[in-house]
């Protein structure tokens, strides 16, 4: 059965704890967990479980749902082979609307909510893809999906009879893993598997390099995820590294958590200012406060 643990940050994520979370919580009988999501509207957390290797089409992934306490509410809320469900790998969650998307191998799966039951998702099948990862939308109707495999990125119009297009397809994407949209500027954020870098997307497909790693100053291994908090500071988990990384809007970079086991596809919950990290090959996940000396 799954567990709340209630353990002492400082042993885990060595972050700052907000006064009213004096711990960080462990969530524990998960899957392989890959993705956080908050619902701020409703203060619910929705988390992806993989339950297999990232590319097997077993249809036994899973998305759990959680309260703002980390207590799970349903720890496979929703569920492959369930249902009327196909689910195999899932990973990025986006939400827009009351309709949860959901990155799954090489498909963009929809789910009603709060019901969970199936609806239309995505249809990518004009393009060659390869295998998805992050997604997020702007809050404004548009949902933009990176293909890791294909160093593409999809800006998806939901309104109905519009098409997906391609907003960048580069090498310089170096397999575009998390996205993030900045909650001030509205920037579309990229983090990327294969070289360490994080990049900045304009609104026609342009590319800004904001960290690259050289010879002499080595910042990033395997980038994972990416959000930002109310203050405009950006958080990325570094898979390989094992690490907790914030960036402030002087893009300097500060560690604020390392020697973790596979960090995965961070959230941050900007309401309650804490920081969601799925382990993936830890079959846990965290639930931390944030600290004050952030803005």
């Amino acid at each position: 059965m799954p567990r709340l643990i209630p353990v002492a940050c400082v042993a885990l994520l060595g972050v700052v704890v907000h006064a009213s979370n004096p711990l960080a919580l462990q969530i524990t009988g998960l899957r392989n967990p890959a993705g956080f999501l908050v619902d701020a509207a409703t203060d619910t957390y929705y988390l992806s479980n993989q339950n297999g290797g990232p590319n097997d089409h077993d249809n036994n992934g899973f998305i759990s749902q959680l309260d703002v306490e980390g207590k799970i509410l349903k720890l496979k809320f929703i569920e492959g082979g369930q249902n009327g469900v196909r689910l195999d790998a899932p990973k990025g969650l986006a939400l827009v609307g009351r309709t949860l998307y959901v990155s799954d191998i090489d498909k963009v799966r929809g789910f009603e909510l709060p019901s969970g039951r199936p609806v239309p998702g995505v249809d990518l099948s004009s393009f060659p893809v390869d295998f998805l990862t992050g997604l997020v939308t702007d809050g404004r109707g548009f949902l933009y999906i990176a293909d890791s495999g294909a160093d593409t990125i999809y800006k998806v119009d939901l309104r109905p009879g519009s098409q997906p297009v391609v907003l960048v397809k580069n090498k310089e994407l170096a397999g575009p893993h998390g996205l993030a949209v900045h909650p001030s500027t509205g920037a579309l954020i990229v983090v990327s598997w294969n070289t360490g870098k994080i990049l900045e997307i304009s609104q026609a497909g342009a590319i800004t390099v904001l960290f690259s790693n050289s010879l002499f100053n080595w910042h990033f291994g395997n980038l994972m995820g990416v959000d930002f908090d109310a203050f405009g500071n950006m958080y990325v988990s570094d898979f390989s590294q094992g690490k907790i990384v914030r960036i402030d809007s002087r893009l300097q970079i500060r560690t604020i958590a390392e020697f973790l086991t596979t960090p995965a596809g961070l959230a941050v919950d900007r309401k309650h200012h804490v920081i969601l990290v799925p382990y993936l090959m830890g079959n846990v996940a965290e639930i931390n406060g944030l600290g004050r000396d952030m803005k």
